[in-house]
C-alpha cells in the first residue's frame, strides 16, 4: 500500500524574534529561499514576506512600516504585511506572504519540502 499524499511542510527558522524590533523590517537571506523581509508589528505578531517590491524591485526591508503596511523606499508603493496585497500605487501586484510562527524564540516560515530525484 502506497501513500500518495503530499509530503508534510516544514517550519524553517529565519532569525531570533528578539532581533526584530517592532516596526523595523529585517532582511533575511537563506540558501534555497528568495530574499525575505521579517516584520514585528505593534500587536506583537510576526510576519514574513518577499523582500522585493513588485513594482521597482527595491528591498522592502529598507522601507517604512506604517501600521500593518510596508512602504517601498523607491516609489512609495505600499503593501499589506499581513496578506501581501498592494494598497497604494504605483504598486499593483501583491508580494508573497509566508505562513509564519515563532518556535523556541525564532521566527520560522512554513516551506514545502524539496522533491527528491
Amino acid at each position: 500500500m502506497s501513500d500518495d499524499s503530499p509530503p508534510a511542510s516544514t517550519w524553517r527558522p529565519l532569525c531570533h524574534a528578539i532581533d526584530v524590533e517592532v516596526g523595523v523590517p529585517v532582511r533575511v537571506d537563506r540558501e534555497g529561499l528568495p530574499a525575505l523581509a521579517v516584520f514585528h508589528l505593534e500587536d506583537g505578531s510576526f510576519h514574513v514576506t518577499s523582500d522585493v517590491c513588485t513594482h521597482g524591485e527595491a528591498s522592502l526591508s529598507d522601507g517604512f512600516v506604517v501600521g500593518d503596511e510596508i512602504e517601498c523606499p523607491w516609489h512609495s508603493g505600499r503593501f499589506c504585511i499581513r496578506d501581501g496585497k498592494a494598497t497604494a500605487a504605483p504598486a499593483f501586484e501583491p508580494i508573497k506572504v509566508y505562513p509564519t510562527r515563532v518556535v523556541d524564540g525564532r521566527v520560522c516560515i512554513e516551506v514545502e519540502p524539496q522533491a527528491s530525484a
